[in-house]
């Protein structure tokens, strides 16, 4: 026993390094052919384990020079040992197979072998065998060295046995509690996403002799599998289990239809048969699994299933597909049918805070009570994105109104009581930076859901704005329902502070929708300008009104964003807006104070205290970067082009702080601004709010209008000169377009011709 363990040791470090053998392939095959154990893992005193042994024994070893490697499995005479060492060196020399860094020669090599291996005996179902064993580490490590040889035998367009077929009928033509279910469900994910990370030609035909033998099959599970009445099970951890493993499977196949021009059912089940799905959230388990099923779906929504794979060069979506739109709308209606029988009346959303190395809270500490964030985030997206996808589909206007209502008001309902400090009643629009803070993926999406949302809704409704009266009415509908698209800008803008690196960091980078977003949000506000500056009075006078409420915390509130400006953004951001008594409503604004009663001079308003210009500057950056100019080193040394978009950021840096940081360029673009006061026609003064409060609160000394076009004008600047540099990741320039015409509007609303 001991010398084929050193045999198999030998030949381990050989595969691992990919390096040519020099034996014949019997001699090898005798070696890598399993003597399977039993189930109870006691075959190292089975005397025909050790015959097999003695006689394999006898062959000698080829040299090895110990030298050319320091990886050595642990040396452990047991035939438990030998097993694992075989699986581990067939799934090493298969990978190795696959791997375009194998020399041609050894690979060609290692193919033979592991084709001869399959040949000689039913491998797969000696494999499939070791699912039953009571050695856990046995039975995963056959199941990894099965998908494997699988995603071996379809890229070598080698035929699936049919002792593999039967195997997967068996376990899977309906629900069973064995774990040989899971381990059946846990190799085909695995062949699954080996295939969906093949970066070659191949993938779509490769795909297509996978799932044709199981098409029917994963049906056949799922429809078994969701109709389980969960409250009747004896063990209901399996169940839990099977649902999680299978869920990762339906994600990939329904990443497979997104990504590839194949139309299974298997790929369509979900959303042929949504309801299923949508029904264990209401089931009694546990909070994690719920979470599991709700984030699917929304990945589903999104077209977001399979992100976390690492996909090749062919991962772009295909063409749009009308089957998969059709797919998409059937699924939001169910979402929504689902909302409207009162699921979200049904789901709990205790939270559990998340501990490090565990989810459990120690002996004798308390953790604080709370929502999870998790799931309200999941099911707001979810609802929002499915109200959005409905009414790309529907031309009633009547119709979508009366939706639109009934599901807002359902959605802030269920967040109302679980966001502390509640949401107040003068701006429901609130409810979407407090869900969403600490997401920004989520939040823009939702964002950009919302305001796909009101520009359909707005073009149905045009015709009624002809009387300023029904205009009016139609604000107030998006405000008490909680998706005005300028509102939602506004808080987004107020969480980070109105810096404009921050917006540059998300034009820049690719994790996000924000560039969809952020231009369909520019033309919208060049249409819309006097919406939106007077919707920027509100929020000055909520803001003021505020500030009075609780005079007393502003002043350190404010010192504390320059000492703690991440975590103080969102504070100041939302904490305007929970003391008020609702002095400015958007219901009743019309009978408030008059805002000229509020208005600041002309002067006060272009200049600034010294202690309101401090807090317009750029705040901290999250990353301390590089101030340092090699710009032009950086856009001609083609040996810096892999590190392009971290000068990126450290150009953004520079030249934004530059713009505001320098005391001459400071009276300069104070100057500037002066020149440019941001007020409608309309109004004969610039509007800001003057508040009887202490000297050092910022919080209404500038208006709102005037932060956000400053934050414009400073990004506008950063892009022209990224553009200028060639450093800028993609044209910018209708980019630019927006953001200049925002100017002119901002110029034409002062000064009229």
């Amino acid at each position: 026993m001991k010398d084929f363990f050193e045999v198999l040791e030998q030949l381990y470090k050989k595969v691992l390094l990919g390096a040519p053998l020099e034996n014949d392939n019997q001699y090898y095959i005798s070696y890598l052919n399993p003597a399977f154990s039993d189930q109870d893992g006691s075959a190292s005193t089975s005397s025909e384990f050790e015959n097999t042994l003695r006689v394999r024994g006898k062959c000698q070893p080829s040299p090895v020079n110990p030298s050319t490697t320091s990886v050595a499995p642990v040396y452990l005479n047991s035939a438990r040992e030998i097993t694992l060492l075989q699986l581990t060196v067939i799934k090493v020399m298969v990978t190795r197979i696959l791997s375009v860094e194998t020399e041609l020669q050894a690979k060609e090599k290692y193919r033979e072998i592991i084709k001869i291996l399959l040949k000689s005996s039913d491998f797969n179902s000696e494999l499939t065998c070791m699912f039953q064993n009571l050695d856990k580490l046995l039975s995963h490590m056959a199941a990894k060295c099965l998908a494997l040889l699988l995603y071996f035998q379809l890229k070598e367009k080698i035929t699936f046995s049919n002792s593999w077929i039967a195997f997967c009928q068996e376990n899977l033509s309906e629900y069973s509690e064995s774990d040989t279910v899971l381990y059946c469900l846990w190799t085909l994910t695995a062949v699954m996403k080996e295939i969906l990370k093949d970066t070659s030609s191949q993938k779509t035909e490769i795909l297509k002799q996978f799932l044709t033998p199981f098409d029917t099959l994963f049906e056949d599970f799922y429809n078994s599998l969701f109709s389980q009445h969960f409250a009747n099970l004896q063990d209901t951890s399996k169940i839990v289990n099977s649902l999680l493993c299978f869920l990762e499977l339906l994600e990939l196949l329904i990443a497979s239809r997104i990504h590839q021009e194949l139309d299974f059912t298997c790929q369509r089940i979900l959303f042929l048969k949504p309801s299923c799905v949508l029904d264990v959230i209401t089931w009694p388990v546990q909070a994690f699994v719920k979470r599991k099923f709700l984030i699917f779906l929304k990945k589903c929504l999104l077209w977001k299933v399979g992100e976390d794979l690492r996909w090749g060069s062919v991962a772009a979506l295909k063409s749009p597909n009308h089957h998969l739109d059709v797919d998409t709308l059937a699924l939001a209606d169910a979402v929504l049918q689902a909302v409207d029988s009162g699921l979200l009346r049904t789901l709990s959303v205790r939270g559990k805070p998340s501990c490090f190395g565990g989810s459990d809270v120690p002996p004798g500490c308390e953790h604080p009570s709370g929502p999870d964030h998790v799931i309200l985030r999941a099911a707001s997206l979810l609802i929002l994105k499915s109200l959005e996808i409905k009414f790309q589909n529907c031309t009633s206007a009547k119709e979508m109104k009366v939706d639109l209502q009934r599901f807002m008001s359902e959605l802030l309902t269920f967040l109302k009581p679980r966001l502390q400090p509640s949401l107040q009643s003068h701006n429901p629009c609130e409810w979407l930076s407090r869900v969403f803070i600490e997401q920004d993926d989520d939040m823009l999406e939702a964002a950009k859901a919302s305001l796909g949302i009101y520009l359909k809704l707005t073009r149905e409704h045009e015709a009624a704005y002809s009387l300023p009266q029904e205009k009016e009415t139609w604000d107030h509908h998006t405000h008490e329902n909680g998706y005005n698209p300028h509102c939602i800008f506004l808080f987004f803008l107020k969480n980070i502070g109105f810096d404009s690196i921050v917006l540059l960091d998300f034009l820049i980078s690719s994790e996000t929708c924000f560039l969809e977003y952020f231009v369909r949000y520019l033309k919208l506000l060049h249409k819309d300008w006097d919406t939106f500056f007077t919707i920027c009075k509100y929020f000055d006078v909520t803001e003021c009104n505020d500030s009075i409420n609780i005079c007393g915390r502003t002043s350190s509130f404010v010192q504390d964003r320059s000492s703690n400006h991440r975590e103080s953004r969102p504070l100041t951001a939302l904490g305007s807006h929970r003391n008020s008594h609702a002095c400015v409503s958007w219901v009743t604004a019309a009978s408030c104070e008059p805002l000229s009663q509020v208005m600041m001079s002309r002067e006060s308003h272009a200049t600034p205290q010294a202690s309101c210009r401090s807090s317009l500057q750029a705040p901290q950056s999250l990353v301390d970067y590089d101030s340092s100019d090699d710009s032009e080193v950086e856009s001609t040394d083609p040996c810096l082009a892999d590190n392009k978009q971290t000068s990126l950021y450290q150009e953004a840096a520079k030249e934004i702080q530059d713009t505001v940081g320098a005391s001459g360029e400071k009276k300069e673009l104070s100057l500037e601004l002066q020149s440019m006061p941001m007020v409608p026609k309309e109004s004969n003064t610039p509007f800001s709010v003057d508040c009887d409060i202490a000297p050092n609160n910022t919080v209404c000394e500038v208006g709102i209008s005037y932060r956000t076009v400053k934050c414009f004008e400073e990004l506008q600047g950063a892009i022209s000169r990224f553009q200028k540099k060639n450093l800028f990741p993609y044209n910018p320039t209708a980019l630019l377009k927006l953001l200049k015409q925002i100017e002119a509007v901002c110029k034409k609303s002062m000064n009229p011709l």
